[in-house]
C-alpha cells in the first residue's frame, strides 16, 4: 500500500487524482490533502477519504476547516500554511507527492519531497519555471524519482529511450516536439484578440483546467512554460524544442531520433492518463479514460503557431535563453497579470505586454543560488507589476 500526499487536491487535477484512487484502493491510500483555501473542497475529501492530515495554505481557511472537521468527528488533523505543507510532503511514511498546486506557492513542498527521495509527480509548472536548476538538484541530491504529470511531458517521458531517467540527456534523440491545442483563440485576428473576455479565454476547446492554467492556454504562455519545463527535465537546449498546433488533443508530443524516426503517445484528451502514468510508473494501471478511436476522428491537423499573435510563447524562449532570474520573472509577471485580468481589469492583450515589461526592466541577472533569493525576485516582479498596472488611467493603455 502506498502512501500519498496529493498538494492542491480541490483543482482539476486533484480531482482526478482522486477518481483514479478510488478505483485502486488496494494499490493507494491517501495520507494528506492539500489546498489553499477552499474549506468546502477540503472538507469534502475529509469525509470521503479521512486522510491522517489536511493542509490548508491559508490559516484563516485552516482553522475553518479545523472546526467542520472537529464538528464531523472525523480524526483527520488539520495543518496550516507552508510548513505544513513542507511536513506533509517529506513525511517519512509518505511513498509519493503529486504536486498539482497551481502557481509559485507549489515550489517549497515540491522541493522539500524532492529532496526528502519521494517519487513525485509533477503537475505544478511553475517548480520546474521558477527554479528548474534548483529543483533538478533537489531531485538529485535525495535521489527522488521524478515522473511529469503534463500531457506534454508525460508523453515525452513515455517516448523516451528504455530506462530513461529525467534529469539526463536522452541517449540519440535529436528533438522535443510539444503539441499544443492553440486554445480558444487560434483563428482569432488581432482585432478579435483585443475583444476577448475572462469568460472566453477559461473556456478551452478541449480541456477541462482551472481558470489560470486555462488562460495561460489563451495565450499560449502554458506552452512556453512547457518550453522551459521540457529544457530542465529531459536536459535539452531549447534550439531542440520545437512546438507544433495540434487542436485535436491527440498526439500530446513527440520525440524524434538520430535516425529521422518520431515516437509519440496518443490519447483522449484526459489528465486521468498522466496521472495514472506517474503513479504506476513502470507498470499501468486502469483508469475511466474513454478508449481512442482513430477511425472515428477520421484525420490529425497540425500547424505551427503564429508567434505574432500570441507573443507569450516567444517570450517564454527569451526567458530560458537569458538564463538568471528570467524564467522567475516571466512566471510572476504572468501570475498578476492573468489574475488580474481574470478580474476583469486589464485586457487579454495586456498580458504580454506587461511580461515583456517585467522581462526588460527586472534584473534578469541576478544570481539564484537559493529559494529565498528566488523569493525575493518573484515578490518584487510582481511588485513592479502592480505597479505597472496602477500607473495607467485606463486598461486601453495596456493593449
Amino acid at each position: 500500500m502506498q502512501k500519498i500526499t496529493l498538494l492542491g487536491a480541490t483543482g482539476s487535477i486533484g480531482t482526478s487524482t482522486l477518481d483514479i484512487l478510488s478505483n485502486h484502493i488496494d494499490k493507494y491510500q491517501l495520507f494528506s490533502a492539500c489546498a489553499n483555501a477552499d474549506v468546502e473542497g477540503l472538507l469534502k475529501i475529509c469525509l470521503a477519504w479521512e486522510p491522517r492530515y489536511a493542509v490548508m495554505a491559508n490559516v484563516e481557511a485552516a482553522e475553518r476547516l479545523q472546526s467542520k472537521v472537529r464538528a464531523a468527528g472525523l480524526s483527520t488533523e488539520v495543518l496550516a500554511g507552508e510548513d505544513g505543507l513542507v511536513m506533509v510532503s517529506e513525511h517519512p511514511e509518505v511513498d509519493i507527492v503529486v504536486a498539482a498546486i497551481v502557481g509559485a506557492a507549489g515550489l517549497v513542498p515540491t522541493i522539500a519531497a524532492a529532496r526528502a527521495g519521494k517519487r513525485l509527480c509533477l503537475a505544478n509548472k511553475e517548480t520546474l519555471v521558477m527554479a528548474g536548476q534548483l529543483f533538478m538538484h533537489a531531485v538529485e541530491e535525495g535521489n527522488a524519482t521524478l515522473i511529469p504529470v503534463d500531457s506534454e511531458h508525460s508523453a515525452l517521458f513515455q517516448s523516451m529511450p528504455p530506462g530513461y531517467r529525467t534529469g539526463k540527456t536522452p541517449v540519440g534523440v535529436e528533438k522535443l516536439i510539444l503539441t499544443a491545442s492553440g486554445g480558444p483563440f487560434r483563428q482569432y485576428s488581432l482585432e478579435q484578440l483585443k475583444q476577448v473576455t475572462p469568460a472566453q479565454a477559461i473556456a478551452h476547446p478541449n480541456w477541462n483546467m482551472g481558470p489560470k492554467i486555462s488562460v495561460d492556454s489563451a495565450t499560449m504562455m502554458n506552452k512556453g512554460l512547457e518550453i522551459i519545463e521540457a529544457h530542465w527535465l529531459f536536459h535539452m537546449p531549447c534550439s531542440k524544442i520545437d512546438v507544433l498546433i495540434h487542436p485535436q488533443s491527440i498526439i500530446h508530443s513527440l520525440v524524434e531520433y538520430s535516425d529521422g524516426s518520431q515516437v509519440s503517445q496518443l490519447g483522449t484528451p484526459d489528465m486521468r492518463t498522466p496521472i495514472a502514468c506517474a503513479l504506476s510508473w513502470p507498470d499501468r494501471i486502469t483508469t475511466n479514460v474513454k478508449k481512442l478511436d482513430l477511425a472515428q476522428l477520421g484525420q490529425l491537423t497540425f500547424f505551427a503557431p503564429d508567434l505574432k499573435l500570441f507573443p507569450c510563447l516567444q517570450l517564454a524562449f527569451q526567458a530560458i535563453e537569458m538564463g538568471g532570474a528570467a524564467p522567475a520573472i516571466l512566471n510572476a509577471a504572468n501570475e498578476v497579470a492573468v489574475a488580474t485580468f481574470l478580474e476583469g481589469k486589464i485586457p487579454f492583450l495586456a498580458i504580454p505586454k506587461l511580461i515583456e515589461d517585467a522581462l526588460t526592466k527586472m534584473p534578469s541577472s541576478s544570481s539564484i543560488a537559493t529559494v529565498p533569493d528566488l523569493l525575493i525576485i518573484d515578490r518584487q516582479t510582481r511588485d513592479h507589476v502592480k505597479r505597472q498596472i496602477s500607473n495607467f488611467e485606463s486598461a486601453t493603455t495596456l493593449i
